[in-house]
């Protein structure tokens, strides 16, 4: 694997290093060992999948207070995704800042957000699915959301928002 560090601390962007032959291919998409190395990882407690028909959706952005903040490592099964991290750490050198990436199942790109960051994506293509791996429970009370298009962090989005649910468009502003 090929870890890529993002504008985002703790955040990273990872390739993985294929292995082909006339088969197809194999690479290794988690090594405990690789990603404790720098600071991310498990252990992974939860798998979610999300799928999404329409392209354009957006999804987030989803994060859990503490002590219940989620490490995530996510990545596109199918379709692609233009996938956020946003810093809210009160004591983190990036805080308040977002990076993104597009993970689609071409790619096989992932992007790991680390506790206390909140991350969405928007849907690039029709039927997407992307997959979670989460290092800790949901837990309902201790789930949040920020704005997509909160002016505080003016996240730039590729698309016209095609869907969105009631509860990620009615998220508060944010409060310095």
């Amino acid at each position: 694997m090929r870890f890529h560090e993002t504008n985002i601390a703790g955040a990273w962007l990872i390739d993985i290093d294929r292995l082909a032959d006339e088969r197809g291919f194999f690479a290794r998409a988690w090594c405990q060992q690789e990603f404790a190395a720098r600071g991310c990882g498990g252990p992974f407690v939860q798998t979610n999948l999300a799928f999404t028909s329409r392209r354009g959706t957006l999804r987030g952005l989803h994060f859990q207070l503490a002590p219940h903040e989620e490490g995530k490592l996510v990545r596109a099964t199918r379709g692609a995704a233009y996938v956020v991290a946003l810093d809210l750490r009160a004591h983190s050198p990036t805080s308040r800042r977002w990076c993104a990436a597009e993970l689609t199942s071409d790619n096989r790109r992932m992007l790991y957000v680390p506790p206390g960051c909140a991350q969405g994506y928007q849907t690039l293509v029709d039927e997407t699915e992307m997959f979670y791996q989460m290092s800790a429970y949901y837990e309902p009370t201790a789930a949040r959301g920020m704005r997509y298009d909160d002016p505080a962090f003016d996240i730039s989005w590729p698309l016209a928002v095609a869907s969105i649910s009631a509860r990620d468009r009615s998220w508060p502003d944010y409060v310095f």
